[in-house]
C-alpha cells in the first residue's frame, strides 16, 4: 500500500456508507479520520482497517458543535494535510407533518443542512491557503424531491445541497473541488431491508439489485476525487440498475 501525505475526514462515519468510504481511502494509502456521535461504535472499523495496514483515527463527534468540528478538522489536518473532507450524516426520518414537532425538525436541520455548513467552512480554512483540496456532501432523493412525511427531512437535504453549490462556485476557481453525490435508492444495511420488509412484505427483498451496496458508493466518492480539473462533476447522481425513477 502506497502511504500517501495526505489526510481524509469522514464526517458521519456510520456503520455503512461512512465505513465504506474509511476502508476504501485508506486502502489507498491515506490517513483516515473518522467520527460519529458514539466514537466508540468505531471501535470494529478502526481495528480492522489497522489490521491491514491502514491509518485510522476514530472520534467521537457532535457535528452541530462549531468547536468540534474544527477540531477534529485540524486534528486530521496536523497528521497530513486534509485533502479531502466528507460530509456523510444522513438523519432521515419520516413523520406525518402534524406528528413533526419543533424538536425534530430543528434536530435534523441541526444534523444534515447545519452540520455540513460547518465542515464545509472549516474545511475550506484549511484548504484554501495550499489552493487544493475536495470538499464531498452525501445527498439524497429527498435532496431534490420532497415526499410524504419528509418535510423535516427534505428541507435540510434541499439546505445542504444549497450549501454544497454555494460552496461549489466559491471554492472551484480557488482550487478546491466541491461535490454533491446524491444517492437514489436504498442503501444495502440492516435498517433499510427492515424497513422494505415492513412497507412491501415477505418478497421485498428478492430483488438484490434494488439496494445498492456501500462500498459501490465509496468508488464513486473515489471517482469524484480521481477526476482532472479541467472535467470537475459538482453532481453525481446514483442508483442500481434495477431501481426505477
Amino acid at each position: 500500500m502506497e502511504r500517501r501525505n495526505a489526510s481524509v475526514a469522514v464526517i458521519g462515519a456510520g456503520d455503512y456508507i461512512g465505513a465504506a468510504i474509511a476502508r476504501k481511502f485508506a486502502g489507498e494509502g491515506f490517513a483516515v479520520f473518522v467520527g460519529r456521535r458514539h466514537g466508540e461504535k468505531l471501535a470494529p472499523l478502526v481495528a480492522e482497517i489497522e489490521a491491514g495496514g491502514g491509518r485510522i483515527t476514530g472520534r467521537s463527534l457532535d457535528a452541530r458543535k462549531e468547536e468540534e468540528i474544527a477540531a477534529f478538522l485540524r486534528d486530521a489536518d496536523a497528521v497530513a494535510p486534509l485533502e479531502i473532507g466528507i460530509f456523510n450524516i444522513g438523519a432521515n426520518v419520516n413523520f406525518p407533518l402534524l406528528e413533526t414537532t419543533e424538536r425534530v425538525f430543528r434536530k435534523v436541520w441541526e444534523l444534515a443542512c447545519y452540520a455540513g455548513f460547518l465542515t464545509a467552512r472549516e474545511a475550506a480554512r484549511l484548504m484554501l491557503p495550499r489552493a487544493r483540496g475536495n470538499i464531498f456532501f452525501t445527498g439524497a432523493t429527498a435532496s431534490l424531491r420532497g415526499g410524504i412525511g419528509y418535510a423535516a427531512f427534505a428541507s435540510a437535504k434541499f439546505g445542504l445541497r444549497a450549501v454544497a453549490e454555494s460552496t461549489a462556485r466559491e471554492l472551484g476557481p480557488k482550487g478546491i473541488h466541491v461535490a454533491h453525490l446524491i444517492i437514489d435508492a436504498g442503501v444495502d444495511t440492516e435498517w433499510v431491508r427492515q424497513r422494505r420488509l415492513e412497507a412491501l412484505g415477505p418478497g421485498a427483498l428478492d430483488n438484490p439489485d434494488l439496494l445498492m451496496p456501500p462500498a459501490s458508493v465509496a468508488a464513486s466518492y473515489w471517482q469524484l476525487y480521481q477526476q482532472p480539473k479541467s472535467a470537475w462533476t459538482f453532481e453525481l447522481e446514483i442508483r442500481p440498475f434495477g431501481e426505477k425513477w
